[in-house]
């Protein structure tokens, strides 16, 4: 089971992955994690991908691949992994199909977590982190005892710049440009599967399970 996670930022897909991972003894195969294990394990890849991080610049479709396919080439990814975070374009999906065609592989499911932008605005807006132990609260879903102190250690939370609405609102444009696509190409592949992500947490993995068990 090769499956590819899709949803804005703030959608939850990074949660749903998890517990797909967990359910079906699959490897959650985030694009983050695996440049910092190549490049904490000094791996020729890990390496090749620095050069372009410490200047500042975004690591080239091709070398991305390369890492993401040693990854899944791995004993653990036999029976399957989700991806998480890869691909983000048309033309990153394009070069992942054709490298894993030459593998004599292909993606099995592509689910899209669809959650409205107003929600996913109100949902990070109310987020908040403590700037001492890094714990994450939510004014609505995660209210902590005393409001605006960190239930672990007592320190003051913080909304992050990355929560605030004007950002999120930045970063839900540039998915709607560059990733929103993606749910065409794979609509016509005949992979998508979409879930309603404004439900609780639970109930969307439920629905996640009924597509992949039908």
């Amino acid at each position: 089971m090769k499956i590819i996670m899709l949803g804005a930022p703030g959608a939850g897909k990074g949660t749903q992955a998890k517990m797909i991972a967990d359910k079906y003894s699959i490897p959650h195969v985030s694009t983050g994690d695996i440049f910092r294990a190549n490049i904490k394990n000094g791996t020729a890849l890990g390496m090749e991908a620095k050069k372009y991080m410490d200047q500042g610049q975004l690591v080239p479709d091709e070398l991305t691949v390369k890492i993401l396919l040693d990854r899944v080439a791995q004993e653990d990814c036999k029976n399957g992994y989700v991806l998480d975070g890869f691909p983000r374009t048309i033309p990153q999906a394009e070069v992942l199909d054709k490298a894993l065609t030459e593998l004599g592989d292909s993606i099995d499911y592509a689910i899209n977590v669809d959650v409205p932008d107003e929600n996913i605005i109100n949902r990070m807006s109310g987020r908040r982190a403590c700037v001492a132990c890094g714990a994450t609260y939510h004014i609505v879903h995660i209210p902590t005892k005393v409001e605006g102190i960190c239930d672990r250690c007592g320190a003051e939370l913080i909304l992050r710049d990355d929560d605030k609405p004007e950002t999120v609102k930045k970063r839900l444009d540039v998915y709607h440009t560059q990733t929103q696509p993606l749910i065409d190409y794979y609509t016509a592949k005949g992979v998508l599967r979409e879930v309603d992500g404004t439900k609780d947490m639970k109930d969307v993995f439920a629905d996640i399970v009924k597509l992949l068990e039908q």
